[in-house]
C-alpha cells in the first residue's frame, strides 16, 4: 500500500547533491513518476563523482549519488539549448511538484523560477530549498551550516576539536522539512485547486532543529559544550562502557525505574545512594557514576548483559559498526534494490519508512 500512495504524482527534479535529491527519492519511493533533470555540460549531479576509496574510478556514479536517487527517471540535458529547456517545460506543464535547488538569479535566467513555471502550470506546487533563504546568496554545504549553528561547536569529546556528525544531517534536516511542506501544499490544492511555493533553507532547518539544546540556552542559560555522547540533562545517558569481551554498549537511562533496574541487573545499589537516587543528582554527580558504573559492566559479556537489561526494560545498545548493523534482519528490510547505470545491483536504504494503514 505504501508504494503506491503517490502513484498518480508527477515530480520533476531540478536539484542536485543531497537534500533536493532526496525530497524526489522520497516521493519515487512512495509510487509517483520522477524525472531527475541533470546537466549534461557539466557530467550531471556533482555527487556522481564523489566516490568512496573503494569504489572504481571508471564507475558511472557514486554510491554517494545512488543513496537518493532510487526510482528516478534521469535525463541529461542543457537547460541553456532552446530545445531541451522546452522539453523540460514540457514536463513541468504537466507536472505536480517541482523540487529546485537553483539560486534566485540562475532559475529566473533559465526561466525556471516559481514565477514562471506557476504561469505555464497554476496547479503546479514549487519546492525550493536554498542555503540561508533568498537575501543570501552564499553557496551552503552541510559542515559550514553545522558550524554556523551550534552543531560543530557542540559535537565531540570535552577536550577534543569540534567534530562533524558523520551524515549530511542538516541536509537531511531541510529535505524533511520541504517534504511536509509539499505535503502541506498537496492538501490545500485539494481545497483551492492552485498550486503554491514552498521554501526551506538549510539554515532555518538547522535552527530549528537545535530542540533542548537550544532551549537549555534561551530559557536556562546554559551554553551547551562538547560533552562526546553524553547528554546534558539525563544521566546515565550516552554513556559509553567497555564489556568483558572488549565490546561497547551505551545507556539512554532517562527514568527512575529504569535506573533501579540498571542498578539490579549490574547488582549495585547506587539507586539507594542520595548522590544518584534522582535524575538531577546523577547529573550533578555524573563522572562518580560512571566510574562506580564502570567495573560493574566490564565483567560482564556484552551481549548477555544487553539481553537482561531488555529483559528489564533498561535501555542500552551495542556500538556497531555498519557491517553489523546490517547483518540484522531489521535492518536489512530498509533496503531497495535496483541495477546501477552500469548494470550491477545495488542497495540504498529506503527514505520513506512510515508505515500507513488504510481505514476499514
Amino acid at each position: 500500500m505504501q508504494a503506491q500512495l503517490c502513484k498518480d504524482l508527477k515530480v520533476v527534479e531540478l536539484a542536485s547533491v543531497l537534500a533536493g535529491p532526496a525530497v524526489g527519492q522520497f516521493f519515487a519511493e512512495l509510487g509517483a513518476s520522477v524525472i531527475k533533470i541533470e546537466n549534461k555540460t557539466t557530467g550531471g549531479d556533482v555527487t556522481r563523482r564523489w566516490k568512496a576509496p573503494s569504489e572504481a574510478p571508471e564507475a558511472s556514479a557514486s554510491a554517494y549519488y545512488y543513496s537518493v536517487n532510487w526510482g528516478k527517471e534521469t535525463q541529461f540535458l542543457d537547460l541553456n539549448a532552446p530545445a531541451d529547456r522546452q522539453q523540460v517545460l514540457d514536463w513541468i506543464a504537466e507536472a505536480d511538484v517541482v523540487v529546485s535547488n537553483y539560486r534566485e538569479a540562475s532559475a529566473q535566467r533559465l526561466g525556471m523560477d516559481y514565477a514562471t513555471l506557476a504561469a505555464l502550470n497554476p496547479r503546479l506546487i514549487y519546492a525550493e530549498i536554498t542555503g540561508y533563504g533568498s537575501d543570501d546568496p552564499r553557496p551552503a554545504f552541510d559542515v559550514v551550516l553545522q558550524a554556523e549553528t551550534g552543531f560543530l561547536h557542540m559535537t565531540g569529546l570535552p577536550d577534543g576539536p569540534p567534530v562533524k556528525m558523520p551524515v549530511a544531517l542538516i541536509d537531511l534536516l531541510a529535505a524533511h522539512q520541504l517534504k511536509e511542506g509539499v505535503l502541506m501544499a498537496l492538501w490545500q490544492r485539494e481545497k483551492t485547486g492552485l498550486g503554491g511555493y514552498v521554501r526551506v533553507s538549510l539554515y532555518d532547518a538547522a535552527v530549528a532543529s537545535l530542540a533542548n539544546q537550544a532551549t537549555n540556552w534561551l530559557i536556562a542559560g546554559h551554553s551547551p559544550g562538547r560533552m562526546g555522547t553524553q547528554h546534558p540533562n539525563i544521566a546515565p545517558y550516552g554513556d559509553l562502557f567497555t564489556t568483558r569481551d572488549g565490546g561497547q554498549l551505551v545507556l539512554a537511562i532517562g527514568a527512575e525505574a529504569q535506573f533501579a533496574a540498571l542498578c539490579e541487573v549490574l547488582g549495585l545499589d547506587l539507586h539507594r545512594q542520595e548522590a544518584f537516587a534522582s535524575n538531577s543528582s546523577r547529573v550533578r554527580h555524573r563522572d562518580a557514576l560512571t566510574a562506580a558504573l564502570a567495573p560493574a559492566i566490564a565483567r560482564r559479556d556484552r551481549r548477555e548483559l544487553l539481553q537482561e537489561l531488555a529483559a528489564r526494560q533498561a535501555p542500552a545498545g551495542a556500538v556497531l559498526a555498519l557491517p553489523e548493523v546490517f547483518e540484522n534482519p531489521a535492518a536489512k528490510r530498509l533496503l531497495l534494490w535496483r541495477p546501477d547505470e552500469d548494470g550491477q545491483e545495488v542497495a540504498c536504504v529506503k527514505t520513506a519508512v512510515f508505515e500507513y494503514l488504510p481505514g476499514a
